[in-house]
């Protein structure tokens, strides 16, 4: 009776095992699959990481690769430049399901997969972004035109490849405000630098990154009103 009550026990006892084998077996392939649906990668150079994150398996690897060089010739430049305790490691996502071109949320860029088979040039896209990143201004510590207008110049003055994709700060006419944004904004910046204050742009953006702008910023860097400022512009808008 206890040899049959021991064998009991022992076949009910490989039954548990052999069931949680299974199990972590169903657990691990499930995981795995997972990771097969995302390419994930970590890079690191000079002190700084990219976090690579692919969910478009048809993603062109050509473009991964000039994406992520992109990354390391200009964001530890522009950290040096502009903020010097920004973040160390940033993450990319190529992401299908995000139908803009980019997005910058703290430290991760979405990107549109069909943003890049339309424009495969376009990659200074990750200048643009990885500003984002630099900039880290706090909520409400001015007007969303600035933050885009100086992102652009930035893009402008430290873009790899904006020739090459034909990109270029839009030319000025008189139905514009400096209040349009990008390339618009952008060009009144690099106007202002070149007229008034070679380091206009950097003080800006110190003074947005502690929250300390407001309107007389300008006239505290260059003597004149925003508007001031954009009515001498639009009377001699050479760069």
């Amino acid at each position: 009776m206890k040899k049959i009550f021991l064998s009991i026990v022992l076949c009910f006892s490989m039954l548990l095992f052999f069931d949680n084998a299974s199990a972590q077996r169903d657990w691990r392939n499930t995981d795995k699959d997972r990771n097969v649906a995302a390419e994930i990668d970590s890079i690191t150079k000079g002190g700084y990481t990219l976090i690579w994150i692919n969910k478009d398996p048809d993603f062109n690897q050509d473009i991964k690769k000039r994406l992520i060089d992109t990354y390391f010739i200009t964001y530890p430049q522009l950290a040096k430049d502009f903020n010097r305790a920004t973040l160390k490691s940033v993450t990319f996502v190529i992401d299908p399901e995000y139908k803009g071109v980019a997005a910058t949320s703290g430290g991760v860029i979405r990107y549109n997969p069909e943003w890049f088979v339309k424009n495969p040039s376009d990659i200074d896209v990750v200048t643009h972004e990885v500003m984002h990143v630099i900039q880290s201004y706090p909520h409400r510590a001015g007007p969303g035109w600035l933050t885009e207008g100086v992102a652009d110049y930035v893009r402008f003055k430290y873009g790899v490849a904006n020739e090459e994709t034909n990109w270029s700060l839009t030319e000025f006419n008189e139905k514009q405000s400096y209040e349009n944004s990008y390339r618009i904004t952008a060009r009144f910046l690099h106007w202002v630098v070149t007229h008034h204050d070679k380091k206009f742009v950097k003080k800006l953006d110190h003074a947005l990154r502690e929250g300390k702008y407001d309107e007389d910023f300008w006239v505290k860097r260059t003597g004149s009103t925003v508007d001031q400022l954009w009515e001498e512009y639009s009377k001699n808008p050479i760069i």
